[in-house]
């Protein structure tokens, strides 16, 4: 199904504020949200295997708000890392001492918030792609860091995110080494990037990767950078936790 297609099948990120229902449509999930009583409402998930997921909620007034939008991929199909490694289907080659700039698609997972008094309270979490939501291994199997994995390609600008799917990463590359290198992978802390959305449309923070020489070895030195946007920006939902800082190596 083609990005255009999705536009018009599925519905948008945003706020909704219900009254009595609402129904939501997204790749292989069925949302439905209805009042059931007097500050009450029904919370229905159904996925294509005809997965349910059900719950209730009250609530001080007679209206909810909700936000649907896109978060960072670290759920599914359970919370293991921080880390995301993008495998590019066509690598990019640097010749010494030049840049590129690139823009990648990476994977998100949805996310449903309660809004109220001024908070967004986490209601449900899930993936719209669960066949490719999958980790690998960077590095050594005795020392290597556990990475969501993800085949990515590039696309011409960040109005190329397929709805509910991925969203689009802008990387700026820097070659500063004095030989000509391809890049086919890129691994970088995901829970440092932001997320944001409008209409169907989802961008992460862009990333900023130098390949350098530390010491004597050659490496991949990626940092986030955070984006100026009239997009909106999703809200916080997994626990941030210290990690350690990694260097990718050169291959």
């Amino acid at each position: 199904m083609s990005a255009e297609t999705m536009d018009d099948t599925f519905s948008n990120y945003g706020l909704y504020d219900i009254d009595e229902f609402l129904d939501l449509n997204l790749p292989n999930i069925e949302i439905k949200i209805k009042k059931i009583s007097e500050n009450v409402f029904s919370y229905t998930r159904r996925d294509s295997e005809d997965d349910l997921i059900e719950k209730i909620i009250p609530i001080k007034s007679s209206k909810l708000q909700v936000e649907l939008c896109p978060i960072r991929p670290l759920n599914f199909p359970a919370m293991r890392t921080s880390f995301m490694y993008l495998d590019i289907d066509t690598p990019v080659f640097l010749s010494e001492d030049s840049s590129a700039t690139v823009f990648l698609r990476c994977p998100i997972e949805i996310g449903v918030f309660l809004v109220h008094d001024n908070h967004k309270d986490s209601l449900d979490c899930f993936t719209c792609d669960p066949l490719n939501s999958r980790f690998c291994l960077y590095g050594p199997p005795e020392s290597g860091t556990l990475c969501k994995y993800a085949k990515t390609e590039i696309v011409e600008s960040y109005d190329d995110s397929i709805p509910f799917i991925n969203a689009v990463l802008k990387i700026n590359l820097q070659n500063q080494l004095s030989k000509g290198l391809s890049i086919g992978k890129v691994v970088f802390q995901m829970s440092e990037n932001s997320i944001y959305y409008k209409d169907s449309k989802a961008i992460f923070d862009s990333l900023f990767a130098v390949m350098k020489k530390k010491l004597t070895i050659e490496i991949i030195d990626v940092n986030s950078e955070k984006i100026q946007t009239d997009f909106t920006l999703s809200p916080t939902y997994e626990k941030i936790e210290t990690v350690k800082r990694m260097d990718m190596g050169v291959e």
